[in-house]
């Protein structure tokens, strides 16, 4: 009996040893299971992390093609600049031209009806002086004309370089 008294202790002792394991394993279990509660969260967070990532790259290359635009559309813009600065220059010395021809004509047409009012003086017509009047009030509207066109042109290129610079 007292193999059997030693046997049932050492069943006790087993089965004491059994729910220690058991209790081991149910701790283990749990830890387990708390342990794949955090990957699933682990999960779900890299899920969110990948959407915001995605909104993200998707931002980036938006503003990326949004700012290849605008650097296109400014060095169009530069270009145009130039272009229209060129052609300013260049209106600007036509205009000089111009002036400079009306100028040599406007002279030597003066310079005609001088000598020919030194030609009539002799005369001291009334007919040549009324035509000499009407020459003289042709170069007063002829000055006055180039005032005019002057006046406008430069008021023209002073507007056109306000909206320029404005631009």
């Amino acid at each position: 009996m007292e193999d059997s008294g030693a046997i049932l202790c050492q069943i006790s002792v087993y089965k004491d040893m059994l729910d220690q394991v058991n209790l081991e394993i149910e701790a283990n279990i749990q830890v387990t299971r708390e342990i794949e509660s955090e990957i699933v969260k682990c999960s779900e967070m890299e899920s969110a992390m990948s959407v915001k990532e995605s909104e993200l790259t998707r931002s980036f290359l938006a503003s990326q093609y949004e700012l290849t635009g605008l650097i296109s559309v400014t060095a169009d813009s530069k270009n145009s600049l130039k272009l229209l600065d060129d052609e300013i220059r260049r209106l600007r010395n036509e205009h000089s031209e111009i002036l400079r021809k009306i100028t040599e004509k406007r002279e030597g047409f003066v310079k005609m009806c001088f000598e020919f009012q030194r030609e009539i003086c002799v005369d001291e017509d009334s007919e040549f002086r009324s035509e000499r009047e009407f020459l003289e009030n042709q170069v007063r509207v002829l000055e006055e004309k180039n005032a005019d066109v002057k006046n406008s042109i430069l008021a023209y290129m002073e507007d056109e370089m306000i909206n320029l610079l404005s631009d």
